[in-house]
Formats: C-alpha cells, structure tokens, sequence
C-alpha cells in the first residue's frame, strides 16, 4: 500500500465514509477508490486535491500531499497545539457545500418550497443548468397523464422562458398554472399539447403564454 494510498483510507475511515461515498464526491468510481488505497492506482495532483477538499472537511486538519512532496515534508512542531475540530453536523455541512445541492420542491403556487431533495453538482452545474435555477415540481393533476406525468410525481426544472421544440414546460396562461408540450407553430403561435388519456390541443398566441420552466426529467411516485 502506498503511503497516499495508505493515508486516504485511514481518514476515509476515520469520517465514517465508505470507499463508494468518496468516490462519488470526487467524481471517480468505488473500484478506482479500493485500487488507490490497496496502492495498484496513483492519482494525479488534481484527483489529491479534489479528495485532500473533501476529507481535509470531513478530519478537521488532514493535508494530503503527492509522494514527493510527502517525503521532503519536514517533522511537525510537536509543540503546536492541537486545533479544536468542528461540531461533526458542520463538518458534513462544509464537506458536501461544493459537491452537494439541496433542490426546493414546490407546488404550483410556487409561494414556499414544500420539501427539497439533493442533488450532485458537476462543473458548478446541476443537470447542465445554472444551479440557481433548477427546481423540483411537484405535479397537482393529471392533465398530462398520457404522457406518464401524474399526480404526486416530481419534475426537476429549469427556470426558461426560451422555447425549445417539442420540449414540455411548466407555464401560465390566462391565470391557471398547468404542464404542457409546446410546438411552435409560426412567429406568433404555439400549439399546446394536453394528454390526460387522450390527447388535446389548443392554438395560442405566443405572447399570451407564460413559460415558467422547462422540464428536465420526471420522476414517478411509486
């Protein structure tokens, strides 16, 4: 076992994650993990640093370092005093701060979020969207039940009011809130496309709609 390798496991440990917990807060799988601290796989400098962010977090003081540098550390000041580790709830907390993002829930109303969910983010990303406006809607009917999108699921979305083809959209018109597929139709109109078992359309004006969000991905309640 390498002395990188060596030292990643016994502060993995020591912050209670598992090999696959790590793994996925930096970005790599819990084989390449297992391979690192058995000492068959060196990381490079960007991997150490992305693994020293989190587990420097999660041990309070730890500092990883590449072999060489490892070697050529000099012996700490046994004098120094020991510094006072944060509350275990903090340390998570500042742990997971970059890595991690809690997605509000809401309801139509969209007044206050009803629950909120967590979600990973990538490139200061949440699903390749500015993280500050992705959300989670909580569906309230069953107008779009045709399309597999029912009462009680969740749709993760994205703040737009950019029209993309055939994409479906959370949006206002004529003051009720409701989900539906657009098409655009010319310049001026949008169809939109209604299934609740059979499917219905209606021909707007563009300027009439309000896009809200466009949704990403559904969720389905079990």
């Amino acid at each position: 076992m390498s002395r990188i390798g060596s030292e990643i496991s016994r502060l993995r440990k020591e912050a209670g994650m598992t090999q696959k917990q790590l793994g996925k807060l930096v970005g790599v799988t819990e084989r390449f993990i297992d391979e690192v601290e058995s000492g068959k796989k060196v990381m490079n400098s960007d991997l150490i640093a992305r693994v020293s962010k989190v587990l420097r977090q999660e041990a309070g003081n730890l500092e990883l370092y590449s072999e060489e540098e490892i070697r050529s550390r000099p012996e700490p000041d046994m004098k120094v005093k020991k510094v006072i580790e944060k509350p275990v709830q903090q340390i998570w907390t500042d742990a997971l701060a970059g890595v991690i993002m809690t997605v509000p829930v809401y309801d139509y109303k969209m007044d206050k979020a009803v629950a909120a969910k967590q979600l990973p983010i990538i490139s200061n990303k949440v699903e390749g969207c500015p993280k500050d406006k992705v959300f989670y809607l909580q569906v309230e009917d069953d107008e779009m039940s045709g399309f597999r999108i029912m009462k009680g699921d969740l749709v993760l979305a994205f703040s737009s009011n950019e029209i993309e083809k055939d994409a479906f959209y959370f949006m206002e018109l004529k003051g009720r809130k409701m989900i539906r597929q657009i098409r655009v139709l010319d310049s001026n109109r949008l169809l939109l496309v209604g299934n609740s078992g059979k499917v219905t359309t209606e021909t707007v004006l563009t300027k009439e709609a309000n896009l809200i969000a466009r949704l990403l991905r559904l969720e389905i309640k079990l």
